[in-house]
């Protein structure tokens, strides 16, 4: 089995979001888990589609349960 990574530059891509501010949500413990390995940042594809889906939204008051049903 493979597992797939991706860096904070491919990250920021694929949120939209500037490295800076996934820097940020480091420091302050938001955002998926990530690896620190000599210095540099990786993070698991797995991790970070699983952070995607725990974040689904329904509504701004309602968020979408595992397997897309509120």
């Amino acid at each position: 089995m493979s597992i797939k990574h991706l860096n904070q530059r491919q990250l920021a891509e694929r949120w939209g979001v500037s490295e800076a501010s996934l820097e940020r949500w480091r420091t302050e413990g938001i955002g998926p888990i990530f690896l620190k390995l000599q210095g540099r940042i990786a993070y698991r594809l797995e991790d970070v589609e699983a952070f995607e889906a725990q974040n689904l939204h329904k509504s701004t008051t309602e968020r979408v349960s595992p397997g897309g049903v509120a």
